[in-house]
């Protein structure tokens, strides 16, 4: 498709908005509409699905804009970047349902494009973008969470296949994937160049998965253990024992896009709208209708100013990596602030809400009351997903800042 020129991005930006107002199903326009909440990521068992915002999700992917700038030929939309900002941007306010939520979209995808080969491409990708398959990431093990590369998942050649043996942890979603893909050890002599990445079916005998309750009370994650499972040859991607450079682009990827759902306020507590406006419910307003405790008003409007300031930076860095191929290292930067900010706001959440904002359960609280503390506990994990703060200040020092290793 064309690079549009400004005039042009305005038609462009009247079409996009004109399509979505017409093409939105009149189901999710009903606030108290029924959705089941898992279908907004797809996958198999929605095959055949009426639900509408599976609807919404075909609608929008058969546009191609699940996945707005990737190549046509794989079905994606083949925008410009700022074609798919323009789609962004009028999704947002409308108000209108994400399409499609995807790990395949966001971290599996990218690395597909750079290391797949043309089959693996063909395959999976038009699948990612319409939300036929939806994926999980098998990464961490009990041994090795941030000494990733000590992983001990074993994947033997066996001629015409692959024979994996092995358990990871936390697992997100696992239990409800459809694919996954998964680093293994492909050599027990070398530790980052023994490394192998391939993709597995979930349905694939000897997969079993075991969801971890949280203290939060939910269960995204899961224990997953593969005895005996075998893999097709064809499921590799990239080489073999070349699959560390691949999980270390992959990793870029899921920064970034972790990083995006705390800026947009998609992260601890952020659907609980404005923070300001929320403590003024619970602590009241002075004379000249400001929150009442001038502290936590300071404390509030910092975390807003550095909210808004990390999106925005955000914005930029994802500019930036369309136009020079991909995340640099300064995804970490931003995972670490947008952890950091994240976990402030749910603090700040539950002190403003007072003992309001300490339920568990019972008919004394009322709606986002008995969110509070639940996000809370949740925004703990913040800081360890998509790489700890402390592996990620490494990763700076190095690789941004280019500090020598301490001796």
């Amino acid at each position: 498709m064309a690079d549009f020129g400004g005039g042009d991005l305005d038609t462009f930006r009247s079409d996009v908005r004109a399509w979505l107002e017409a093409e939105y199903p009149a189901e999710l326009r009903d606030p108290s509409a029924k959705v089941d909440p898992e279908a907004m990521w797809g996958g198999r068992r929605f095959e055949g699905s009426n639900d509408p915002q599976i609807a919404w999700m075909r609608k929008v992917a058969r546009k191609g804009w699940t996945a707005p700038t990737w190549p046509a030929e794989y079905g994606g939309g083949g925008l410009t970047p700022a074609q798919a900002r323009i789609v962004e941007q009028e999704m947002a306010a409308g108000r209108y349902r994400t399409p499609l939520a995807s790990f395949g979209v966001w971290m599996l995808g990218p690395v597909l494009m750079e290391y797949g080969n043309e089959a693996q491409k063909q395959e999976h990708l038009p699948k990612i973008i319409n939300g036929e398959i939806r994926w999980c990431q098998g990464y961490s093990e009990p041994g090795a969470g941030s000494d990733l590369a000590s992983l001990q998942t074993r994947c033997e050649d066996k001629g015409d296949h692959w024979l994996i043996n092995g358990q990871k942890i936390w697992t997100s979603y696992a239990d409800k994937a459809d694919w996954c893909f998964c680093l293994v050890r492909t050599d027990t002599t070398k530790k980052h160049e023994g490394v192998s990445f391939v993709l597995i079916d979930m349905r694939t005998p000897g997969v079993e998965t075991r969801p971890i309750q949280l203290i939060s009370g939910e269960s995204p994650f899961c224990e997953t253990f593969f005895t005996d499972v075998k893999v097709p040859k064809e499921n590799l991607v990239g080489k073999v024992n070349g699959g560390w450079e691949i999980a270390k682009r992959l990793l870029q990827y899921e920064r970034q896009n972790i990083s995006g759902g705390f800026g947009g306020g998609g992260g601890a507590g952020g659907a609980a709208g404005d923070l300001g406006q929320l403590a003024k419910t619970y602590v009241g307003a002075d004379e000249s209708g400001a929150l009442a405790d001038s502290d936590l008003r300071q404390r509030i409007t910092l975390n807003k100013m550095n909210m808004q300031c990390l999106g925005l930076t955000i914005a930029r860095s994802a500019a930036e990596s369309k136009a020079g191929g991909g995340p640099s290292a300064a995804v970490s930067i931003i995972k670490y602030a947008a952890a950091t900010f994240a976990q402030e706001r749910s603090e700040l959440m539950v002190e403003a809400m007072g003992h309001q904002g300490l339920g568990w359960e019972g008919d004394d609280y009322k709606g986002g009351e008995l969110l509070a503390v639940r996000g809370w506990l949740r925004s703990k994990g913040n800081s360890i997903e998509g790489g700890t703060s402390e592996v990620n200040l490494n990763v700076i020092s190095k690789r941004v800042l280019g500090l020598p290793d301490p001796k």
